[in-house]
């Protein structure tokens, strides 16, 4: 089990390099391999054209995409124990534990503990590709901890808190214990316009659209992808 679950870390390290990659317009297919094979795994993704049609990327692009999965992860899943693991290593200098709980929540949709590889490619194909409006609701889900169609102040301040957290001693401004608090406060007087203590999709979506700094400062998390 330890070892399955070393190799899954390195797979998805390998994923994660494939994803800078595909962004930067280097990502290629090794010739001999023409076909994704996905027999021998447990939890196979759903056909390849399938995908391609519910994603914005290629076949090819899920093909490479998928082989961290196929090659490194035998089970075809990651938990959240692995999930955080990564995350800490790209930020040695803070805390990212609860950033990356988060963060995985909203990747597992089926909210059953793991991350399969449609889940995955679905949350990355909003996050690189999709438009604005995409980015902004999945931004929102992201923030709506207990699902219930709305973002209150409990809420938005303890992401903001676990952003900060992540950063560590890069945060910038300096992390002062009331910076979190005022940050959502911030928020809460562009977004909550008719004051109810809570917002909504759509005053969310047209806060973020109406506040250049805002949305900004809404996407941060794209940074830490």
């Amino acid at each position: 089990m330890a070892g399955c679950t070393s190799r899954c870390r390195q797979g998805v390290l390998k994923l994660i390099q494939s994803l800078q990659r595909l962004v930067s317009g280097t990502l290629t297919k090794d010739k001999t391999d023409d076909e994704l094979e996905m027999t021998m795994v447990c939890h196979r993704p759903e056909g390849l054209e399938q995908l391609e049609a519910q994603t914005n990327f290629t076949k090819q692009e899920l093909q490479i995409l998928y082989r961290g999965f196929k090659n490194e992860c035998p089970s075809g899943v990651v938990n959240e124990e692995t999930f955080k693991h990564i995350y800490a290593q790209f930020f040695p200098h803070g805390d990212a534990s609860m950033y990356a709980h988060y963060l995985f929540n909203a990747f597992d949709t089926t909210n059953n503990g793991s991350i399969k590889f449609k889940d995955f490619v679905m949350g990355l194909s909003i996050l690189l590709r999709g438009t604005l409006r995409e980015k902004l609701e999945w931004t929102f889900h992201l923030y709506d901890i207990n699902r219930d169609g709305y973002i209150n102040r409990e809420e938005m301040t303890e992401i903001v808190r676990a952003i900060y957290d992540m950063m560590g001693k890069y945060t910038y401004p300096a992390m002062k214990g009331d910076v979190p608090q005022q940050h959502v406060d911030a928020f809460f007087q562009k977004m909550d316009k008719n004051k109810d203590g809570v917002v909504t999709l759509e005053e969310f979506i047209i806060a973020c659209q109406e506040d250049e700094t805002m949305m900004r400062s809404m996407q941060l998390f794209e940074n830490v992808m």
